[in-house]
């Protein structure tokens, strides 16, 4: 039987998704930690790129911030962090996550507040808005798409980078594929296989699902400049 075969007949097997540590037990696992690590990336992120968006200044920082945390490689963070106080398992995961998680959402939530309409701004102070009131009550409006954008690629590079939770006891997915690497290669390759085509199914729904979340909370006359512009972003990390 060769891997592709012995894959399928894994994943058919009722007992692999419903037994204590199965598909549905793991699938939760990295469906909640990725959760929590995308939240706490939000946390970090959002408010800063917010902020240095609203004042105009910072631009450089958000990029050396991105590019630093995309130069550290999560499996270097998620063997360092379990050698702190938070130990193996779940947090030093969760954090490790987050920190993967950074880069598109500073870029993308400073992107979306420079990218306001000028003379909505305009209007806005005109009117005697406070630095804050035209943070909250203009910019931020127009930036959901933006913070949308961000939203989707961390989510779906958190997914996808989550099954190394288990080389910390950290669960989820990838345990069922460390767990066939446990077992010879002719007894353990359909599992290996069956749990990497269970990783790369779930971040291409969260992909679709996410997708489509951004195309509702776009505007239709920003779609066009709302994609030019985050793509400006991306390179703008990328390329540092």
């Amino acid at each position: 039987m060769n891997p592709v075969e012995a894959a399928l007949v894994w994943l058919n097997d009722p007992l692999n998704w419903t037994n204590p540590g199965g598909i549905l037990d793991r699938l939760g696992e990295h469906l909640s930690m990725s959760a929590a690590a995308v939240a706490l990336g939000c946390l970090v992120a959002w408010p800063i790129g917010l902020w240095l968006g609203h004042t105009g200044r910072g631009g450089g920082l958000v990029v050396l911030v991105a590019n630093l945390t995309l130069a550290v490689p999560t499996l270097a963070l998620l063997t360092i962090l379990p050698l702190t106080f938070l130990g193996f398992g779940r947090p030093a995961v969760v954090v490790a996550l987050a920190v993967f998680a950074v880069p598109p959402l500073l870029a993308n939530a400073y992107t979306g507040v420079r990218q306001a309409d000028p003379e909505a701004r305009d209007a806005a102070r005109g009117m005697g808005f406070s630095g804050w009131q035209l943070l909250r009550r203009v910019e931020l409006p127009l930036a959901v798409p933006y913070l949308a954008a961000g939203f989707r690629t961390a989510a779906v590079q958190v997914v996808a980078t989550a099954a190394l939770a288990s080389f910390v006891n950290g669960g989820g997915l990838g345990q069922i594929i460390r767990a066939g690497f446990g077992l010879d290669i002719a007894a353990g390759g359909g599992q290996i296989l069956a749990g990497g085509v269970l990783v790369a199914g779930l971040a291409v729904l969260v992909e679709l699902v996410l997708a489509v979340v951004e195309r509702l909370v776009t505007p239709r006359p920003l779609r066009p400049a709302r994609r030019r512009a985050s793509r400006r972003a991306a390179d703008a990390v990328a390329g540092g």
